[in-house]
């Protein structure tokens, strides 16, 4: 029986894999482990652990990694301590195959564990490029630390085999995030509502802003600009329901001040540490649009036909739909993409308009790679023509 490993640091990555990992651990041919780490086991974003136990998971190892600073060497120090501690945990469990989702530093902890522990990786969408985020430069090291590849769109499968790895391993899947935005049973409005103790109403967008780490200092400017943009939508009585910034560098300079900003509007805003996946879901589902700087405005919002009004860098480079506008993170330029969005033909086109990451049969063919492929060939490099 395989043990299949999975690695989870935060609430979108266990959002995206949730339904990948009932089926592993479901599954006659496979032992499910999962290694819980850094935003999951910090009350500043949520404690969000609990969300997986309570969805019947089992947490086998628990590996702290967080400091209280977010400085460039606050966040080195946290990817040694979730190197160790995964180092510990692989020690323990001894799986057969470990499955990371992304880009982000503690997936490369994970990821180099790994390659020591002589451990196949299985690295969910590689291929990718946010040129926006040190992120990207994470993805492709973990590219060519990975054993098997599951790509979102058949780009990305050509640049990880671009890239010299084996086609045989490449799998082009689709987006589970995607898909499984077509099997969630979401909230009604008012169940919403009472769970975030917030008043949303039939007009309201979801905001999520990160920050830029390839343009350190812009933080505090970057965001002030959305906010003041933002002002003139809260104005006409639209409503903004925000999801705080993840763990990366400087991400504790935009939570305060949006959460600053969020205090002085309590009847138009609403500041969330975490939604969790239904709930978040279930945010899209009766929200009318999605602005800031999040994967998610343009991987899984448009699976609900709404717009996304994308803001900066932080994406760029990424595929996207027509239901994506892009705005550089100046306040003037949100303010007229705020308007495009919003407008009446906009909100009628993104309703009807595609999402490049759906594709047909996303989780199975996911699934039978991690259960049956054979682990046992040594990489080498592929080399092209």
């Amino acid at each position: 029986m395989r043990k299949i490993c999975f690695v989870t640091g935060t609430r979108a990555d266990y959002g995206i894999m949730s339904s990948l990992m009932k089926e592993v651990k479901e599954s006659p041919d496979a032992n499910l482990q999962i290694v819980a780490t850094n935003m999951h086991l910090s009350p500043a974003y949520g404690m969000t652990v609990n969300e997986i136990i309570a969805d019947g998971f089992k947490i086998d190892a628990r590996v702290e990694s967080l400091l209280s600073s977010d400085t460039p060497a606050a966040t080195v120090k946290s990817m040694g301590l979730t190197q160790i501690g995964i180092a510990d945990a692989f020690d323990r469990l001894r799986p057969d195959l470990v499955v990371i989702l992304g880009d982000r530093y503690e997936m490369l902890a994970a990821a180099s564990a790994a390659l020591i522990f002589r451990i196949p990786v299985a690295h969910l969408y590689g291929g990718e490029t946010t040129e926006g985020a040190y992120d990207d430069n994470i993805r492709h090291a973990i590219t060519k630390l990975s054993y098997l590849h599951f790509t979102s769109t058949e780009l990305y499968s050509k640049r990880i085999i671009q890239m010299g790895e084996d086609p045989a391993k490449v799998f082009w899947v689709g987006s589970l995030g995607a898909e499984n935005i077509h099997k969630e049973n979401f909230m009604a409005l008012d169940e919403l509502e009472r769970s975030i103790s917030f008043k949303l109403g039939g007009r309201f967008m979801v905001a999520t802003f990160h920050p830029v780490t390839t343009q350190p200092g812009e933080e505090a400017r970057q965001t002030s600009a959305l906010l003041e943009a933002l002002e003139s939508a809260i104005s006409e009585e639209w409503k903004i329901l925000f999801t705080m910034p993840n763990s990366d560098t400087g991400g504790s300079i935009v939570a305060n001040i949006i959460k600053k900003w969020a205090d002085k509007h309590p009847d138009s805003v609403k500041a969330v540490t975490s939604l969790g996946r239904r709930r978040y879901y279930s945010a899209l589902h009766h929200a009318s649009a999605v602005v800031g700087n999040s994967s998610s405005g343009l991987i899984e919002a448009p699976s609900f036909g709404i717009p996304t009004l994308n803001i900066g860098d932080r994406q760029k480079g990424r595929a996207q739909g027509e239901s994506v506008v892009n705005v550089a993170a100046e306040k003037d330029e949100i303010r007229k993409g705020l308007k495009k969005i919003l407008s009446d033909e906009f909100l009628k086109d993104a309703s009807t308009a595609t999402n490049p990451y759906e594709k047909e049969g996303t989780l199975q063919a996911i699934l039978h790679p991690l259960l049956y492929a054979s682990l046992d060939s040594p990489k080498h490099f592929h080399d092209l023509g």
